[in-house]
């Protein structure tokens, strides 16, 4: 696809053309320095390179043909929408913008100044005409992970067609129930949005080819259990990233590839790292696209990430929703199953993240463990000291680290990230 292409395209989103071409600009500056720099990656590589030069060229234009041919797109925030349920409605899902500081001076005048950077990035994207996901939106699906996404969606919802899901705060049978009962709104809200009813059938294979995403993630978790680490950090982040907006076929073949790559890596003993590197698992807030500032400087203090405990990470792919029951009423009773397996930090109680941070970390034989806290998140910074605690316990390691999207404290958190790798040395 030509550039005049690209800009005629996005031309016809509306996206503000000068300010979108300086964004990309700095974009890849930004991929070059961080990714592109890297010694030792995968040949398989290459697809992530490839998907994030086309992150707004190629995806844009199969997403805009998708509507062409009639399928509507959903955009959304969050691994609590059922993307199962969503491709079984026959339409295109895709993560949205929110990894960078886009158009926040727009943001503040919705969302108060001390708002997470996440917010206000999505906000800001919507607001600055800057991302052509949400410009190619039909509904936007949002959902009540925490106070500030419940009060920015208020407003959201006044620029986008807005579907918002309510998530429990606990885990007992009546906020299975209540969960339950906002999966089967979903699916109201996306036959209103096609004008078809969503079948037992549909669900079924969309629900297969959500797992087999899930299983190629898993697979790729599982090698990176391997010393020397057959794969960076940085690297494996960016597949889950990817995964939420590629399609998932094809990315599912893509990452199956990776893995083989990894193995026949893993057989030679090779890896991107030598054997014996402080070896870290990052645990915490999500980190979309193009947040890599903390996986970068974690890797070039001495230390390789061999796992990531977050929505864009293990806690997405961990579980499988159970593919047995042939009925749709069953169907979707195992989606809501499945969903509230999720350790999200808006859940009190909610000790099995606790486990699972200390259980994963002895899988990939991590030396420590990072916690990642973005700053004004209030969930994850309260979860963070209960982290510590547990890590102490578990006789891991432990780093907590609060910040923004912003790079004016790199300097500063590259010298605690040094300093804390040496003591694992």
């Amino acid at each position: 696809m030509t550039d005049a292409a690209h800009a005629a395209m996005w031309e016809r989103l509306d996206l503000d053309l000068e300010a979108h071409d300086a964004l990309l600009a700095v974009l890849g500056k930004f991929y070059g320095d961080i990714y592109l720099s890297q010694q030792g990656r995968l040949k398989g590589a290459e697809y992530l390179d490839f998907v994030l030069s086309e992150v707004h060229g190629l995806r844009i234009r199969e997403i805009q043909e998708a509507k062409a041919a009639g399928k509507k797109v959903v955009g959304t925030f969050c691994v609590f929408v059922p993307e199962e349920l969503t491709l079984a409605a026959g339409c295109v899902q895709v993560g949205l913008c929110a990894g960078a500081k886009a158009g926040t001076e727009l943001a503040e005048t919705l969302v108060p100044r001390n708002t997470c950077d996440l917010i206000k990035s999505f906000v800001g994207f919507k607001l600055a005409r800057l991302c052509p996901y949400i410009e190619s939106c039909d509904l936007v699906v949002g959902e009540t992970t925490c106070d500030g996404k419940k009060k920015a969606y208020e407003a959201f919802g006044e620029l986008a067609n807005m579907h918002v899901m309510e998530v429990p705060q606990c885990k007992g049978p009546c906020d299975l129930a209540l969960f339950r009962s906002e999966i089967g709104r979903y699916k109201e809200a996306l036959e209103k949005l096609t004008g078809k009813a969503v079948t037992a059938e549909a669900l079924a294979e969309a629900t297969r080819r959500v797992n087999a995403k899930r299983r190629a993630l898993q697979r790729l978790g599982r090698l990176r259990a391997a010393d020397p680490a057959p794969i960076s950090g940085r690297d494996a982040l960016l597949v889950n990233q990817i995964s939420f907006y590629d399609d998932p076929d094809r990315f599912t073949a893509k990452v199956n590839e990776l893995c083989d790559e990894m193995e026949t890596r893993i057989a030679r003993g090779e890896g991107v790292a030598p054997k014996g590197t402080p070896r870290l698992l990052l645990a915490g807030c999500p980190m979309a696209v193009p947040n890599w500032k903390l996986p970068y400087l974690i890797e070039s203090s001495g230390a390789v990430i061999v796992g990531e405990e977050s929505c864009i990470g293990e806690r997405n792919s961990r579980d499988l929703t159970d593919e047995t029951p042939a009925d749709l009423e069953a169907m979707l009773d195992a989606l809501a199953e499945r969903y509230m397996k999720i350790d999200c930090a808006c859940f009190t109680p909610n000790a099995e993240r606790l486990e699972h941070i200390a259980a994963l970390a002895k899988e990939l034989g991590a030396d420590g463990v990072v916690h990642y806290g973005l700053l004004f998140c209030q969930p994850y910074a309260h979860e963070a000291l209960k982290v510590g605690k547990a890590m102490e316990a578990a006789g891991l390691p432990y780093l907590a680290i609060e910040t923004d999207y912003g790079m004016e404290d790199a300097g500063q958190l590259k010298t605690r990230i040094e300093a804390f790798v040496e003591t694992l040395a």
